[in-house]
């Protein structure tokens, strides 16, 4: 036996195994489902969507309890942890994320999971509380407002289009036309634009004679600065 063979004899008989106790694996587990039942909360009560995705929010508590039980294997065995490289490699998630917000929660989740299962639960809880924070004030900062969508529904005509947008211009200081879609003598022009006077604007719209409807959407969606 050569000076090799000794060196990783040793290296391993040191880290091969090292003990968790079992109190120590229940307290952790246990504050990790509190700190994932938390993101839950936080997650059901920030979010607006109009379809509301319960099976996401379970598994951004669940991804924070396994986690953290695959970072206690890790730290109970560092020749499994090799192992454990290789299998979850072939692992893919292939969701797309939708909203960026759903990818914070999941980067969110995955951390309290590290964080909690290397026993580091005062970082975990910290970390969580200061994120809370951050999002809810960001949420609530008025940085611009969203534009709002004007949908008319006219008689074709230069003449009609021109008497729309001299109204449009009268309650809105900016406005974009969309699109503006004419069949069978029917205008269809769809505007983006910033309004205070909402009701004016289309009680005004709806008063001209070559006008059918008017709608006027609001969205929560990207902001036009």
């Amino acid at each position: 036996m050569n000076f090799k063979d000794i060196f990783r004899n040793s290296f391993l008989e040191a880290f091969t195994k090292t003990e968790v106790a079992a109190g120590e694996v229940i307290v952790i587990l246990l504050c990790t489902c509190l700190v994932a039942l938390y993101i839950f909360w936080v997650y059901r009560l920030l979010t607006r969507k109009t379809f509301y995705s319960k099976n996401f929010n379970i598994s951004l508590a669940a991804l924070s309890v396994i986690t953290a039980i695959v970072i206690l294997t890790v730290q109970s065995n560092i020749v499994l942890s090799l192992g454990m490289v290789g299998a979850l490699s072939i692992v893919r998630f292939r969701t797309a994320i939708k909203d960026p917000m759903d990818l914070v929660f999941l980067f969110w989740s995955i951390s309290v999971g590290i964080a909690c299962g290397s026993g580091m639960l005062e970082i975990a809880v910290a970390g969580s509380m200061i994120l809370t924070l951050i999002i809810f004030l960001l949420d609530r900062l008025p940085l611009a407002k969203a534009a709002m969508i004007l949908v008319v529904n006219a008689d074709a005509g230069k003449e009609q289009t021109g008497r729309i947008t001299e109204l449009v211009k009268k309650y809105s200081k900016y406005y974009k036309v969309k699109s503006r879609n004419i069949t069978n003598g029917q205008l269809d022009m769809v505007m983006e634009l910033w309004v205070s006077e909402e009701d004016a604007l289309t009680q005004d719209l709806a008063a001209l004679e070559c006008v059918h409807s008017v709608s006027l959407l609001s969205h929560d969606g990207e902001v036009t600065f």
